[in-house]
């Protein structure tokens, strides 16, 4: 039985099946709400349940005026009015299931493989830069991993895999993958694109792995000729943890319009760059953002300490920061 949701304030509302959670109703009518990981896990899509009955991920309701409602998880029990954080009418995305073949894996730091993949001739995937993929598993359970390629490579998937000790992807099937094995893959998901708006300057953060999907923006752009100003600051515990700096170096000579400042959290006597935290460092390079955008993917301390340090100390609007928190996917955090 369909039940409604209202949005408050506004005059949006649309039907909700049994058991959808309420991501996936907003957008099946058309409508992006704010999410990430999907899997009640990063916060990105908390949001208010103003009226109604909502059944949560422990199988558990809350009813009445509430906070912080991870919509990705949770599904209307009754007719709700919600408040989230913001909602946009788009366009419902048409993802599809591809059975990706693994052409080989890179190993470039001692914790970090790249996977590239390959479709079947023929298929090609329609993505944005910075969007992700679910490599599923036959029970149901997923993974989600950035594309770190361009879009316009569409006939292939790279994808860059820190390991998590006893992550069930990362830690046990990537160990016996060998070439030629399949994936199965759905894809695209994230709201974590760049703005329609080149001439806006962009100030880029990354820590980790989380260089996966800037690095597909700045191939984007760069396939695309587009001259739009881009500052990475990518960060790590020490230099190995920057995998593919000397690409990212490169980058910076062959592109006028890049620059790329690597930092070191623990450095070693020999490093000579900077130091500290990325948030830090763009904001001593950056004391200013009003007229800028800030991309952060990564640790999720890291993306909320930038959130909170570059709009109070640089003036940076909040609508002008987009993050893509990356967080371990394995058992959901349920709803209080």
């Amino acid at each position: 039985m369909s039940v409604t949701v209202r949005v408050k304030g506004s005059d949006i509302s649309f039907p909700s099946d049994a058991g959808e959670t309420l991501l996936d109703a907003a957008e099946r009518a058309g409508y992006a709400v704010p999410y990430s990981c999907r899997k009640g896990v990063c916060s990105t899509c908390k949001g208010g349940l103003v009226t109604g009955t909502l059944l949560t991920s422990r199988r558990s309701t809350i009813s009445g005026q509430q906070e912080d409602v991870l919509y990705c998880v949770a599904s209307a029990e009754t007719d709700v009015e919600i408040a989230p954080k913001w909602i946009v009418e788009r366009k419902t995305p048409e993802r599809r299931r591809y059975d990706a073949i693994v052409h080989r894996i890179d190993h470039p730091a001692a914790d970090v493989s790249i996977v590239h993949l390959r479709l079947p001739i023929g298929r090609r995937i329609p993505f944005r830069a910075g969007q992700y993929a679910k490599i599923l598993f036959p029970d149901g359970d997923s993974r989600n991993y950035s594309l770190a390629n361009p879009p316009h490579d569409n006939d292939v998937a790279q994808l860059h895999v820190r390991r998590v000790p006893g992550g069930r992807f990362s830690d046990h099937l990537l160990a016996t993958l060998a070439r030629g094995d399949r994936l199965n893959l759905e894809m695209p998901y994230g709201l974590f694109t760049l703005s329609e708006d080149d001439t806006v300057p962009a100030v880029m953060l990354g820590t980790g792995t989380g260089f996966s999907s800037l690095r597909s923006m700045i191939a984007d752009l760069a396939r695309r000729r587009v001259g739009r100003d881009v500052h990475l600051f990518w960060g790590g515990r020490t230099e190995a943890d920057l995998y593919e700096l000397p690409r990212a170096r490169l980058w910076a000579e062959r592109y006028r319009w890049l620059r790329v400042t690597p930092v070191l959290s623990r450095p070693d006597a020999a490093w000579t760059g900077a130091a500290g935290r990325i948030q830090d460092a763009a904001l001593a390079t950056y004391p200013d953002l009003r007229e800028h955008e800030v991309y952060a993917c990564g640790n999720p301390d890291m993306v909320e300490g930038a959130r909170m340090l570059l709009t109070t100390r640089a003036g940076l609007a909040s609508d002008n920061f987009y993050a893509d928190p990356f967080v371990p996917s394995g058992e959901p955090v349920p709803l209080p």
